[in-house]
């Protein structure tokens, strides 16, 4: 899988992405869930959950304990979508295929995904913060790499969280299955996680449910030390470019599970620091973000919300931006810069989704995947690092025709950036001196050259 990880150019092209023939704004949602223009993303079908296994939704408390999920190598994601009436957020993330561009696909039915892979890499999220990973028909071969692939599901898994595995090692016989079958029974007992569940159903599809401790005392008491713990002063804080560990991270007595939804929206996410300016600083922060969305994005700036789906928060803090919305019918990628402040815990102890990104680097997604970017006070930070052209760029190619990009900064910045935007033909509007409104449109230079 190393060949499908993150290669990203140096220097970023400054190209202008085609619209295919035939291009046409997305069906809305919730059409879009079971229906997108095939000229859009050519794939050949739809392909629905296998609503049949129930037995695992009876063990899990959809939406109250269980809300934030990932889903590795997802297809279409169609998981992801099924579980969006449960009060669930699945993150969703498959490689890009040369063949079938699935997380295009998905992202055009409107349910969040990314482009990643499990190869050399730490997946680009904190420790413990996924209530549950989900694997169905599954490829992976977590026992590779001396179990480096499993290993690293175990650092995002959050304590007491569950692993539900579906592969044919799970309920095949036959001499190759069962040696993998056999190698993921010592790897899970090594790192000390517990099957809670195990079955075949009438279709003949088994699985399984792992369970994470939740605390160091079964690795303490391992007869052998393999993997051995991490050494805590070697770790860095983020997983932004960091090689797959070979070693299990610690637990901390003080984790404990967020509150069930929708409380754990509200409450004081447990990973935020323990001073008191801290949580002042949040509490500020979150009340300051719904007056801000309630008062001025939604009613002051001309946005036509009712056509979002998919937006993103290029700079989300601790997620005020996404929480304000969550009555909408949208959903957030709250994406945390690698070089401000790591705040993505919080994002997920408040049961959002997000992700570590680099913004003078390209965005591990499609073509025309977002309906709306927003960015607070981003660029001022950024524009020391990398030429503010390339993130309009970048902006550009991830953004649909139609989509809208709001931004709130220093008149300098918005100086800079207005001009960039109107040479690739998009509407800007500026609103009270610090509001920047971009409506992105159809057009495309005929000479494929930089307008």
């Amino acid at each position: 899988m190393e060949h499908r990880e993150r290669h990203c150019p140096k220097p970023s092209p400054r190209c202008l992405v085609p619209l295919p023939v035939g291009y046409k704004l997305p069906v809305p949602w919730p059409k879009s869930r079971d229906m997108i223009w095939y000229g859009n993303v050519p794939h050949p079908k739809l392909v629905d959950y296998k609503r049949g296994q129930n037995w695992a939704f009876s063990k899990i408390k959809w939406g109250k304990h269980t809300r934030v999920i990932l889903d590795v190598g997802c297809g279409v994601a169609s998981f992801g979508g099924y579980l969006l009436d449960k009060n669930v957020i699945t993150m969703s993330f498959a490689p890009k295929d040369e063949h079938e561009a699935q997380i295009q696909f998905a992202l055009e039915r409107g349910i969040p995904a990314t482009l990643s892979v499990i190869g050399t890499q730490s997946l680009t999220f904190p420790d413990n913060v996924y209530d549950m990973i989900h694997c169905a028909r599954c490829r992976v071969h977590w026992d590779a790499d001396g179990g480096k692939p499993l290993l690293e599901l175990n650092r995002i898994l959050r304590p007491g969280g569950v692993f539900v595995w579906s592969a044919t090692p799970v309920y095949r016989d036959d001499e190759r299955d069962q040696n993998v079958w056999n190698s993921m029974v010592a790897l899970t007992e090594s790192i000390c996680w517990e099957v809670v569940a195990k079955t075949v159903e009438s279709s003949g599809i088994g699985l399984v449910i792992y369970q994470k401790p939740v605390s160091n005392f079964c690795y303490e008491g391992r007869k052998k030390n393999d993997p051995p713990l991490c050494d805590q002063t070697e770790r860095q804080n983020t997983s932004w470019y960091v090689p797959l560990q070979s070693c299990l991270p610690k637990l901390s007595s003080e984790l404990k599970w967020p509150a069930p939804w929708p409380e754990r929206l509200s409450s004081k996410p447990q990973s935020l620091a323990t001073e008191s300016s801290a949580e002042d600083i949040y509490h500020d922060d979150t009340k300051h973000w719904s007056t801000l969305v309630s008062d001025v994005y939604l009613n002051a700036l001309g946005i036509n919300w009712s056509g979002i789906r998919n937006v993103m928060d290029m700079n989300a803090g601790y997620g005020g931006f996404a929480a304000a919305l969550i009555d909408k019918p949208l959903w957030v990628m709250n994406v945390v810069p690698i070089n401000l402040p790591d705040t993505l815990r919080v994002v997920f102890d408040r049961g959002l989704i997000g992700i570590y990104h680099d913004w003078c680097e390209a965005f591990n997604t499609y073509p025309r995947t977002y309906d709306l970017l927003h960015a607070n006070y981003l660029f001022g930070n950024l524009t020391k690092r990398c030429d503010i052209e390339d993130v309009v760029v970048e902006m550009d190619r991830i953004m649909r025709p139609g989509g809208w990009l709001l931004i709130q900064d220093i008149m300098e910045t918005v100086t800079k950036l207005t001009p960039i935007l109107r040479s690739l033909h998009w509407e800007t509007t500026l609103y009270e001196g610090q509001y920047l409104v971009g409506k992105k449109g159809f057009w495309r230079p005929t000479d494929g050259k930089h307008g």
